[in-house]
């Protein structure tokens, strides 16, 4: 079996646990402890609806903390393979791009990873937008 090259397309990934369990009983305790709170009336109901909308607010919180590590890690990682890449005298620009740059830029191939780090300052594009120019697509599969 064949894994289908990962493309612009297909590229973002689901963490089933988080996406598709966690975060739907938690929705749904959010939604038990609301009903819970308007037929009692008390102040267990009311502790049961703020610590079910603390635990939703701790899952997402949770989930950006290995998120914005990884985020650090592809920053400093693409900023090395620039200062491979590019002539030393583009050295100075690698420090211009942002974060939310880099990030796009990890999924270029070496080939075309400077000239899309140069479009990147001299046009200012985001991520999504230093991704459709892509041509050649560097698949990321560590990203969680």
């Amino acid at each position: 079996m064949s894994k289908t090259p990962q493309s612009l397309k297909n590229h973002a990934k689901l963490d089933p646990l988080f996406h598709f369990v966690l975060a739907w009983v938690l929705i749904a305790n959010i939604i038990v402890a609301i009903t819970f709170a308007v037929h009692r009336r008390d102040f267990y109901a009311a502790w049961f609806l703020v610590l079910s909308i603390a635990a939703m607010g701790a899952l997402f919180r949770l989930r950006q903390y290995p998120l914005k590590v990884q985020d650090r890690v592809i920053r400093l990682e693409e900023r090395l393979r620039l200062q491979a890449l590019a002539p030393a005298e583009w050295h100075t620009q690698i420090y211009k791009l942002t974060e939310d740059q880099l990030i796009g830029l990890r999924f270029a191939e070496d080939d075309e990873l400077v000239e899309l780090a140069k479009q990147a300052l001299e046009h200012n594009l985001n991520r999504k937008q230093i991704k459709e120019r892509i041509r050649n697509w560097r698949a990321d599969d560590w990203r969680v």
